[in-house]
């Protein structure tokens, strides 16, 4: 969820889910303070409208007593005269903010609050006064507030007498303070507990991401790249996740690929020492043998000349490789791309070869099967670099008496297909989709005699991609081994006028 998204949820549910929480709260507190209040006071039929008007209220908690006094002023009023009958009554009224005063004629004959209110008494109705003698009472509000309600009798002696059940009305039943005092609670409760809970989910939200961003550089400063960013949070951080997680892989992709150049380098030092060690070593050796006057005849001196040149060659070849093979990693191999005949490059290629493999006892045997001459585009010189690479391993690899090579070329459709086929020692199956690899050997324990860089087959696959070919490799152990080069061949568009 974005951040944006998160706010707006949080803004919409810091209000309405207090209102929300506050009405069910307030209703489940009326619910109980009218249960509360019928139980305690012996009413029934108490509304909200009852419970959101005081005075309605404290009239209905004195109706019973109202009532009794009524009955009684019709039928015993003597009753009233009797200060015990009238403490009882009064007894009725304590905890409902209402107490008992008669009066005879125009004096106080009873008062059941502890002090007598002057102004009050000055403003009670008439005797005989209706509106006072209803079940709602009347309301007085000159120099005081309150409620009455007024019965109407006559003494014993024949002296007028009003009987009156008063309350103030400012004052509040108890259970209306306790619905104002939990709704107040619970409304503060509830925002608390709203913006708690809104704050820790866009906390953890937020935090939680960064705090996983924050752990997973510490890693990276210390060089451990072996764990996972996981996409939390919100959408903004949870995308800057997923970018550090790439960036992660990424630089681990890098770490893992520098630990394998480096690997590859230190084994092409090796190889490329241990393969110019081999030379060096013959060249001063035939070098003495001229400086000590061994070679005393002229056809010694020739054999020791021509030795030493075959040395030189093979040590150039070996630089040659080095340097091509610093010119791959940058991608700066110089190509010269042209039109070249294959029929004639080959006839070529395969002279200069034949006096190269004649001084090694290996016979090249060259078939054309092209129906007519076709055209390629490439670089000649590193095509030729690529005959070469695959008959020196050709050579390295050859372990019968009478070597034989056999080059074919093909027609197979819009492709020239190149056959490079030895009678070697073969390559086993297992180790036939890795020779193309740089500096994979077959065998894993090498000597001077099978000696090499190691990279002349990836040399090979390096060229023919970039040429647009392909090329791969058959083989079977003590029979020999066919490489396979494919070139597109060049085909004129025609021009419509």
């Amino acid at each position: 969820m974005k951040l944006k998204n998160r706010m707006v949820i949080s803004f919409f549910v810091i209000i309405l889910v207090p209102l929300i929480l506050t009405g069910v709260a307030v209703a489940g507190f009326t619910m109980y303070q009218v249960w509360s209040l019928e139980k305690k006071y012996g009413i029934e039929g108490v509304t909200y409208e009852n419970l959101s008007n005081n005075t309605m209220l404290l009239s209905k908690m004195t109706q019973k007593t109202f009532s009794t006094l009524e009955k009684t002023a019709s039928s015993d009023s003597e009753k009233l005269e009797d200060t015990s009958y009238l403490d009882s009554l009064n007894q009725n009224l304590t905890g409902k903010n209402a107490y008992l005063l008669v009066r005879k004629d125009d004096d106080v004959f009873y008062c059941g609050a502890q002090t007598q209110d002057e102004l009050l008494f000055s403003e009670l109705p008439e005797y005989g006064d209706a509106s006072a003698g209803n079940d709602r009472g009347v309301y007085i509000g000159a120099d005081v507030q309150s409620l009455v309600k007024q019965v109407d009798f006559t003494f014993t002696d024949g002296t007028k007498g009003s009987a009156f059940i008063i309350f103030h009305s400012n004052s509040m039943v108890p259970q209306l303070k306790r619905i104002l005092l939990d709704t107040v609670f619970v409304i503060v409760l509830i925002l608390i507990l709203t913006a708690l809970g809104l704050c820790t989910w866009t906390y953890r939200g937020v935090m939680t991401p960064l705090n996983q961003l924050k752990e997973a550089t510490k890693n990276i400063k210390e060089g451990n790249l072996d764990f996972t960013i996981e996409k939390t949070g919100v959408d903004e951080i949870g995308d800057l996740c997923d970018d550090f997680e790439e960036m992660r892989k990424r630089l681990k992709e890098s770490a893992e690929e520098k630990v394998a150049f480096d690997k590859e380098n230190k084994e092409l030092i090796s190889n490329i020492s241990h393969d110019l060690k081999t030379p060096i070593t013959a060249v001063k050796g035939y070098v003495e043998g001229i400086m000590d006057g061994v070679a005393d005849t002229p056809e010694k001196m020739d054999r020791y000349i021509r030795t030493i040149y075959n040395k030189a060659n093979e040590m150039d070849r070996l630089i040659n490789e080095l340097t091509f093979y610093s010119k791959i990693d940058t991608n700066r191999i110089p190509y010269t791309f042209n039109k070249i005949h294959i029929s004639d490059y080959f006839e070529d290629c395969v002279d200069e070869l034949s006096v190269e493999l004649e001084s090694s006892g290996v016979s090249l045997t060259y078939f054309n099967y092209l129906e007519e001459d076709a055209v390629v585009i490439a670089d000649a010189e590193q095509l030729k670099r690529v005959i070469n690479n695959i008959v020196s391993n050709s050579l390295k690899y050859m372990d019968k008496p009478k070597g034989v090579i056999n080059i074919r070329l093909r027609d197979v459709g819009d492709f020239i297909q190149i056959e490079i086929e030895d009678n070697g020692k073969g390559i086993a199956q297992k180790d036939l989709a890795n020779i193309f690899e740089r500096f994979y050997r077959t065998d894993a324990s090498r000597n001077s005699s099978k000696g090499g860089s190691g990279i002349g087959l990836s040399i090979v696959k390096k060229i023919m991609e970039d040429h647009g070919g392909q090329v791969w490799a058959t083989s079977k152990e003590g029979t020999g081994t066919t490489m396979y080069l494919a070139l597109r061949k060049y085909q004129e568009v025609p021009v419509h006028e």
